[in-house]
Parts: structure tokens; sequence; C-alpha cells
């Protein structure tokens, strides 16, 4: 019995046995069949699963436009012809020798296919890594993609994409670019949902010989696309921005929530980022049903795409172009002065002449809505070749000058005393002056001589009211009244004005530095009174953008009334027949001041046209103009002064305020120089011809513009 007994228990035993190796046998199996899906060859199954069943492609919707004041275009769109890779016909055999002849044929025609590795062939015959980008290459040794040591060499990398993509028996340079083409489209997602744009803009006669070659060249379309164009890439490329691939940030954000593919283009900087919703328009959808054989049975568009909302803005383009101009001759004109000065051996100045001047900003509102007509910053760049080419990209970035920066609404700097009429009009409504108020305007103010502080001013005016003070810009005079006002209810005032604070235009912007107590304790300073009558003048702390000047300005004209500045008129369809949105005048802020005591500060600005310290350039224009002239000091060893100018025409009407900056510009001519050139061109019609001269019409063509402008 117990001998039966261990047999049958060996005999189970034996079932178990065999039972248990089966299933691991099976288990084996199924890891062995998921390692290879998921990991040996996961692209082959991937792309297996493609083949199969259906999928759906995106159809890109057209990119809203923007446009001028007159809706002449700023950012359009125009007919560019892509080469894509269309997965459901791309043979896997033929995808090498389909990419090498595609190269071939765009190199022999001096076209661009879209090249991201960042690897390069030396002349040497080396591979090498490009430099400048560090980051891509961190990427592409990443467990994501190559998964090898971050101190892998370049020829280490090569040969990993070598054997990756199947490159072997091409030439070193060959092998590189179909790999480069490989990387990317793995990138890219690359499958039938997700088509791979191999070029993005290509002639008509390369389309026709790809189209003439299309048998042997499976799974290579032709795309018509809205490709964006910006007619004069010179003429406003800080406000319009750019549009560019969407990062993978982007599009950890935006995938679920506005559905942004991975291969999507969105707005990166300027108007194109911050109305991006409006500009983007809706993808449509095609339905691709493919046979059991991975060909194509049928394809059906389930969504047509909508394109985006056209933004009007409120640029004049003619005006810019001249701003422009005037801005970049004056920038340029004050550093030859200030050059020939030194050579002269000049000693007038211990900060320097103006040899130092390379930058500036300008903007110009219309009063009655403070729209923005034109805005300017020099040095400045072409956002075509922005966008089109990476190395004159690097050039902007290593130009000390920064071009990149939009100095008209984040370039802040001291302001020097174009800030005296918002002081007198504060130390008028507080009391602390008069109309009939005489102080003494000297050349040394002497309120602190026992403590060895003796600010400096020009002229020896004696005892003067505010009125000519501001005409002739006495700081004595500034000094005093600063004192008797405070810093306290100084900076009220001066952020009713929109100094020291945001305007609210649409787009990014400084807020400056309005210097007191509160901004010096931060730095881990002190105040005393010497500090608040350097502000009065515009100096110790005080940083201003010229946007929140020409806010500044406007709303002395506009009977201190701060409105909100604007750049975006409206908003419309693409056809432009449905207006969907319209700007209008936001108010701000009131100034609080008297209409007489604004009427008593504006005719102080006229006269500064007429015999004050603009009167060498203003004096016997055609058009009445008040103004402000401002030379600020930045300190022994911080350069030549920056130069400031505020004005608003007519004087008697006002229909445009100015602000103009040119820093280290040390002469004031040349930023009055540009205002005349706008109010010129407002007025009188100036222009610039074809040859980039700056240019006034005949006589009777400057009446009629005047007439207009009236």
């Amino acid at each position: 019995m117990d001998e039966e007994e261990e047999q049958k228990k060996s005999r189970g035993g034996g079932r178990l046995l065999f039972a248990g190796l089966a299933l691991l046998g099976v288990l084996a199996f199924y890891v062995f069949r998921l390692a290879d899906w998921q990991i040996a060859n996961h692209q082959k199954w991937l792309n297996e699963a493609d083949r199969s069943g259906s999928a759906k492609v995106t159809l890109d919707a057209a990119r809203g436009e923007i446009l001028d004041d007159k809706g002449n275009g700023l950012a359009i769109n125009q007919t560019g012809y892509a080469i894509r890779f269309n997965a459901a016909y791309m043979t896997e055999e033929t995808e090498n020798k389909t990419i090498h002849t595609l190269i071939s044929l765009l190199r022999s025609r001096g076209e661009e296919w879209v090249d991201k590795l960042p690897i390069r062939l030396s002349a040497a015959g080396k591979y090498e890594f490009i430099p400048g980008q560090e980051k891509e290459a961190a990427v592409l040794k990443s467990k994501d993609f190559l998964n090898v040591n971050p101190y892998a060499t370049a020829e280490q990398c090569m040969q990993h994409l070598i054997e990756k993509y199947g490159c072997k028996g091409y030439s070193a340079k060959d092998a590189r670019d179909i790999a480069s083409v490989r990387y990317n489209m793995d990138r890219s997602w690359f499958s039938i949902s997700l088509p791979y744009t191999f070029a993005e803009s290509v002639s008509q006669n390369t389309v026709a010989i790809v189209s003439e070659n299309s048998p042997s060249l499976p799974g290579v379309d032709i795309k018509v696309t809205a490709v964006r164009k910006y007619p004069d890439g010179s003429l406003l490329p800080h406000i319009l921005g750019s549009v560019g691939a969407i990062s993978k940030e982007e599009y950890d954000a935006l995938h679920e929530t506005k559905g942004y593919p991975l291969n999507a283009r969105l707005g990166k900087s300027g108007i194109e980022k911050n109305y991006e919703d409006q500009l983007r328009g809706k993808d449509g959808e095609l339905d691709v049903n493919l046979a059991p054989d991975g060909s194509v049975a049928s394809e059906v568009v389930t969504k047509q795409p909508a394109p985006g909302n056209t933004v009007h803005l409120t640029i004049d383009s003619r005006l810019q172009k001249v701003l422009n101009t005037s801005l970049a001759q004056n920038v340029q004109g004050a550093q030859a002065y200030g050059r020939q000065l030194c050579a002269q051996g000049y000693k007038g100045s211990f900060s320097g002449h103006g040899e130092d001047c390379v930058a500036g900003g300008a903007v110009v509102l219309r009063v009655k809505d403070f729209a923005i007509l034109a805005s300017s910053t020099f040095p400045s760049y072409d956002q075509n070749q922005y966008a089109k080419d990476p190395n004159y990209y690097k050039t902007l970035l290593n130009n000390k000058a920064k071009p990149l920066i939009n100095r008209a609404f984040n370039g802040v700097f001291t302001p020097g005393s174009i800030v005296k009429p918002y002081v007198t009009l504060a130390a008028l409504q507080e009391g602390a002056i008069t109309t009939s108020t005489r102080i003494l305007a000297n050349t040394v103010y002497q309120r602190f001589a026992d403590s060895g502080f003796t600010p400096h001013s020009i002229g020896n005016y004696g005892y003067v009211t505010a009125n000519f003070a501001l005409m002739k810009s006495s700081n004595a005079f500034f000094y005093e009244v600063g004192y008797r006002l405070g810093i306290t209810k100084m900076n009220l005032y001066a952020k009713r004005f929109g100094l020291g604070v945001k305007t609210g235009v649409e787009l990014g912007e400084s807020a400056g530095t309005l210097a007191g107590p509160a901004e010096r304790s931060a730095a881990g300073g002190s105040w005393w009174d010497g500090n608040t009558v350097e502000a009065a003048v515009g100096q110790d702390d005080n940083l201003f953008s010229p946007l929140q000047l020409a806010t500044y300005c406007a709303t002395l004209a506009n009977k201190g009334t701060r409105l909100q500045p604007h750049i975006v008129d409206k908003i419309t369809d693409y056809t432009q027949k449905k207006t969907l949105y319209a700007t209008k005048p936001k108010k701000v802020a009131d100034i609080g001041v008297s209409s007489s005591y604004q009427e008593y500060v504006k005719d102080a600005m006229h006269s500064v046209t007429k015999g004050g310290t603009a009167a060498s350039v203003f004096k016997n224009y055609g058009i009445a103009v008040a103004a402000k002239t401002g030379t600020a000091e930045l300190g022994e060893g911080n350069g030549s002064d920056n130069v400031t100018f505020i004005a608003y025409a007519p004087y008697d009407d006002p229909q445009i305020a100015v602000a103009v900056v040119l820093s280290h510009g040390a002469t004031g001519k040349y930023s009055m120089q540009v205002a005349k050139d706008l109010f010129d061109a407002y007025f009188f019609g100036k222009t610039v011809d074809s040859s980039g001269n700056l240019v006034m019409p005949s006589a009777s063509q400057q009446a009629s513009s005047a007439a207009s402008a009236g």
C-alpha cells in the first residue's frame, strides 16, 4: 500500500513538474514577445499596427493674419509647398533610399530640408557636435533616444545612429544626413496619424520634379501650405513676434487642453504669441481606412479646417517706417558726433559726448484714444531672417547692443528733465508753490551746502517762476520744488501719469522704477531729502520706458485723463467681413489737477519750443508743438548722458504724442530730430523712399496731408 501511494505521488509530482515547466514556457514566450514588441522591435510592430485598421490625420488650418490700421499685411500667409512623408504609403525597405534621393535633389537646387541633428562632419571628415547645440545633443544621448553616456563623443553617437537606421554603405556625409532625417522622424512620432514634413518650403520647380518621380518615391507627397511671411521683416519685429515649432513643455501644457499636436507651430513672442488663441485656426480631420495588407482603402474628410481670425493693429506702417529710419539715423548721428568731439579733444563732459550711443526707443500715441501709431527700437532685426537662419539668430544673441530687446516697451532709462511738467503740476495742486512763486535758479543749489551736497544746474537766472523754469529747464528751481513737495506726493502724481507702473498694453512691458524710500529700502539703502531733490529732476533711481513716457505725454495732452495704450484695433474673422472684437478707449486715471494749472504747464511746454530748450528745432516749425527736453546723467564711469524728449502737437488741438529716448545720446538735438521727422510724416506726409532716405512731398501734397491730419 505504501509503495502504491509512493508511485501515485511520484506520478502526480511529475505531472505538476510538467505543468509548471509548460507554464514557465508559455510565460517565457509571452515575455519574449513583449520584449520583442516593446523593446527590441517596437518601431517595427508600431508600424505594423499603423498599417491596419484606421487612423485620423490632422488637416492644418490656415493661421490668421496680422494687418496694420489700413489693412496692409504685416504678417500674412503665402501659398507654399512642403514635401511630406506619409506612413501609409512609405515602405521600410525603401525609406533610406527615398530620403537620400530627396536630400540630393534639394541640395542640387539650393533648397533646405529639416535638419536638426546636432552633429556635423568637420573639414577633416570627422563627426563633431555643433557648437551652441548642447541641449539638443543631450536629448540625442538621453535614454529616450540613444541611451548612451553623457560624455559619449559625436563619433560614438553617429555609429549608434548608423546602426539604428541602417545607414551602412553610404558616405560619411550621406549617412549623417539620412540619420538626421530618421532621427527627427522618430522625435516627431512619425506615423499614419502624424505625417512628417521633410522640407517646409520648396519651389514649384522642385515640386514638379518630385511629382514626376513620384513612382520611385513611395510615401512622398506634396502638401500645399500657408507659409508665414512678413512683407517687411524689419518694420515691426519686436511687436509682431515669431512663430515656431511646439516645444515639449508647450506640448505637455497644450495637447490635452487645446488639442495641439506634436508637429504644431505656434506663436513664440509678440502679437503672434499673445493672440495665439485668435490667430490659430481649428484643424480639420481626415479618416484613413486601411486594408488588411496595409494599403489605403479610403480617405474621408470628416472635419474641414477653419482658418484663424485676423488681428488688426493700430500701427500706421508709413509712420512706423519713418520712425524706424529716423531713430536709426539719429542714434548713428549722435554716435558720429560724439566721436568727432572726442577726436577734437573736446572736454565739455566728464561722462562722454555720445560716442557710446548705440541704442534708442520711441513711441507715438494718438491722443484721443491712446492707440499706438508707431513703436520703434534700435538696433532691430529682420524677422524673416530670424525665422530661417540659425546663424543670424546667433549673431543677434551675441550682439552687445541686444537687438532682440523691445526697448520701446521693455527698455527702461533714466528720464532726466522731462519729469518736470508732472512735478510742477503736483507742486501747484498740493500748494507747495503757486504760479507766482519765485525760486532762485542759479548754477548751484545751496540748501544742503552744510552737508557738502551742492547739485549743479545750468544757467544763472536769478529768481524765476515755474513757467520760466520749465522753458529753460532749470534744475536748481526744481530741486527746491521737489524738496517742498516731498517724495510721497511727487510719486503719487507720477503714478497717475503712468510712470513706475505698467500701462496695460496688450504685450509684455516693464513697470520701470519710481525712485523713492520703498525702492531704496528694497535695495538695502536709505532715503534722504537729497535723493528727493534729485528725483524731482528725473535722476536718482527713476527708470521709465519710452511707452510710459509717451503715455505720460499723451495724458498731459488729453486734459489730464490717462487712457490705456493699445496696439490692437480689432479682431475680425479670416475674411475680414465680420468684426468679432473692437478695442474701445479705456480710462485708467485722472491726474487730479485743476484745469487752470494744466493749461499753465502746457503753455510753458509750448514756450519750450518757441524760446526754450527745443527752440533750435521747433521755433519756426509749421505746427505749434508743446514739448519738454531731458538730459539724464548716469554717473561717472557709466557712459554718456541719456537724452530724452516728449512732445505733442498741435499744441492747441493735440492729436499725437511722441516720446524719444537715445541711450547715451548726449546731445538733445538728435532726440528732437526724431520727433520732428515723425511730425513731418504725420502732418506733412514725409515718407521713406526706396533707397531708405527720408523725403518730404511737394508743397501741394504737404498741404493735403496737413488737411487730412487735421
